[in-house]
């Protein structure tokens, strides 16, 4: 049995790895500036509420005598996403790093494994991407997550196994945030926008296969995963198509409905300097282009073996949305954990 220590451990990745871990016998401390609030679990889960940001706390969360004993590896998933304020996202992604990096090394923790996002890779003009690619960060959210990849590259030299995570979106039980809205269109019975003609193929991934690949960081000798990984579904289509598995499984006939890209992309930056819409750019600049990645590399070395394609991935979570739906009715923020507000786009929705 080993112990894990999660920062973003209440999040929607972290609690998904709580449960991957805990059925496997693992002890799970949870670090989160949120309250870990599962029912299903809470009890069996190290809490710890504190902020990455304060380094004093973090350090001290990490000590044996504070951890209810030693921790044996870190995953280090917490962070601000695109939508927050600039400000917290540099000071979270970025300074919120290189305290976890810093405090798992003052506390002699020899492995802490970094999600990352494929974010790093910007807007690319080919694909699939590699690992070894060029990194261009688009926006405070990108930029920090490459400036944190460099973080980790740091502490590699000072003796420690840093594994990175580059996962593609990824969706299943406790995933709201952008996919709310598709999901909340085909539950009431209508179609779905698409930017572009939805010809585009765009990877996505299932966040059970990423638990799987972060297990594997975790439990592989050092020599094989002190080294960076794509992280993605195998099988997936075009995005118009997998999409359309969602508004097939709500059962009304309803269709993806392709809008020209140019003028729509114009549309939302504007809605977006409005605060009127919750798309951000990545989300729309890169939604009708082409978005993958190869996981040759993290199939080879890992032995990672994907077991959902986007379809499946989709599908499930729209099912877990259903069957959800009760505890989160009239929320909404800024995570992942919480459907985004939809702004102009609500009424958009009357029209499809």
């Amino acid at each position: 049995m080993s112990h894990y220590f999660i920062t973003g451990g209440a999040g929607f990745l972290g609690i998904n790895l709580t449960r991957y871990l805990l059925a496997r016998g693992h002890k799970v401390t949870c670090y989160d500036i949120a309250e870990f609030d599962y029912e299903d679990c809470k009890d069996q889960v190290n809490k710890v509420i504190g902020d990455i940001r304060d380094l004093a706390k973090l350090t001290s969360a990490m000590s044996p005598s504070n951890a209810a004993g030693p921790i044996d590896i870190v995953v280090h998933t917490a962070a601000a996403l695109p939508l927050y304020k600039a400000e917290d996202i540099y000071s979270t992604d970025l300074d919120g790093s290189r305290n976890t990096f810093e405090a798992a090394y003052q506390n002699g923790i020899k492995r802490a494994i970094h999600i990352s996002s494929t974010a790093v890779y910007g807007i690319p003009d080919h694909h699939p991407l590699l690992e070894n690619d060029q990194l261009q960060g688009v926006g405070p959210y990108g930029i920090c997550k490459v400036k944190a990849e460099e973080i980790c590259a740091d502490y590699r030299k000072k003796g420690m196994v840093v594994p990175i995570i580059r996962p593609k979106s990824f969706i299943g039980p406790e995933r709201l945030g952008v996919f709310a809205l598709l999901y909340d269109w085909a539950k009431d019975k209508r179609g779905f926008p698409m930017i572009g003609n939805g010809k585009n193929r765009y990877q996505l991934l299932d966040v059970e296969d990423l638990c799987e690949a972060i297990y594997l960081c975790a439990t592989l000798p050092a020599e094989k995963v002190d080294d960076v990984f794509n992280i993605g579904a195998k099988e997936f289509t075009t995005m118009g198509e997998d999409y359309q598995a969602v508004l097939d499984r709500a059962g009304y006939g309803k269709k993806v409905v392709g809008l020209p890209a140019e003028p729509i992309i114009w549309t939302l930056r504007i809605l977006e300097a409005l605060k009127l819409s919750p798309l951000y750019k990545w989300v729309y600049e890169t939604a009708s282009k082409d978005s993958f990645v190869s996981i040759e590399k993290a199939e080879r070395v890992l032995g990672y073996k994907p077991k959902y394609s986007n379809k499946q991935a989709l599908v499930r979570n729209y099912d877990w949305y259903l069957a959800s739906l009760h505890k989160f009715e009239g929320s909404s923020g800024v995570s992942h954990r919480v459907p985004w507000k939809q702004g102009i786009l609500g009424v958009a929705k009357l029209f499809f």
